[in-house]
């Protein structure tokens, strides 16, 4: 099976002018998506003074500078804006990309972000509840209908028109998450595709396998549902740039328990790129944080293990 391949800021910390030379890097050199974060202030918290780019409009200025790559957000909170106006702004980035623009959903997890900026930080189980009403009234505003209205107990529309519809016939609405109790059976009524970051293969595996069978409770075709990972990638081009990655992984992560992270050389990448395909992940994204970035190791990533998963060059 041909796996694609995307690129993720899960950090939008900049330098500007480094992110974007990496979303063109993205256009360039084979992979089929970009995707930004949706943060206020740095994630995960390292002393409070790291930039934060505001996740819509850097969309927006990636979309103005590609031209073939996927765009979208993994993942937008639900919490931060009311579904309308993120469905209207991704709809106008939609037409100023040509039809590129996806739509990621999740219920949020930075409660100290929240309380930041004034957002309340719901119980897990009232953001599940927004996550699947926020999911339907974008899907309702991105659909041909012309006149939108739900009534759900954290949002609503009441004859909403979503003029002009996006490009494409349907954009894809993401969930992000791996919670199997809801998330995952939100993924199956409501999403077109899902993502979960940071998971080793195994993991990852069985928490597709939970997908499947609430797409079969729910009466869906799994296969209509788009599988993805997010991996960290702290990936050196040679051994010596690899022993800066790791101290780079050491600095965001620690001793996380998660295996979903690319260390090492391009070689050693192989063989987990190959577990996530064998797995079932359909387009592995690597993830990066503030720059600046490795531009050694992401070249020989590109140029080394993307094309030994069939991964296409643009011509």
């Amino acid at each position: 099976m041909a796996m694609t391949f995307g690129i993720h800021i899960g950090h939008l910390g900049g330098p500007l002018p480094e992110m974007r030379r990496l979303w063109k890097f993205a256009d360039a050199k084979g992979f089929d998506w970009f995707s930004v974060s949706d943060h206020f202030q740095e994630s995960p918290p390292q002393g409070g003074d790291i930039d934060c780019f505001e996740s819509v409009t850097t969309l927006t200025a990636a979309a103005l500078e590609t031209t073939r790559v996927r765009l979208g957000c993994l993942v937008f909170c639900v919490g931060y804006r009311n579904p309308g106006l993120l469905a209207k702004s991704l709809t106008t980035i939609d037409h100023l990309s040509g039809g590129r623009v996806e739509c990621g959903l999740g219920a949020g997890w930075h409660e100290a972000e929240h309380r930041a900026f004034g957002f309340p930080f719901e119980r897990i189980g009232v953001r599940e509840d927004m996550l699947e009403e926020y999911a339907q009234i974008v899907r309702r505003l991105f659909d041909p209908e012309k006149v939108s209205n739900f009534d759900g107990k954290h949002f609503r529309l009441q004859d909403a028109r979503n003029n002009p519809k996006p490009v494409q016939k349907r954009a894809r609405i993401w969930i992000g998450g791996a919670g199997e109790k809801r998330t995952l059976r939100a993924v199956a009524r409501y999403a077109d595709g899902w993502n979960a970051p940071y998971f080793g293969p195994a993991e990852w595996k069985a928490k597709n396998a939970v997908l499947d069978g609430w797409c079969e409770r729910e009466r869906r075709d799994p296969k209509t549902i788009m599988r993805t990972a997010n991996v960290g990638f702290y990936l050196g081009a040679d051994r010596r740039g690899a022993e800066r990655g790791e101290a780079l992984y050491q600095a965001h992560f620690g001793a996380d328990p998660r295996k979903g992270h690319l260390r090492g050389t391009p070689a050693e990448a192989k063989e987990l790129v190959a577990a996530y395909r064998e797995a079932g992940v359909q387009r592995l994204n690597i993830g990066l944080r503030q720059g600046p970035y490795d531009w050694e190791a992401l070249h020989a990533y590109a140029e080394e293990v993307l094309p030994a998963f069939g991964a296409r060059r643009p011509a």
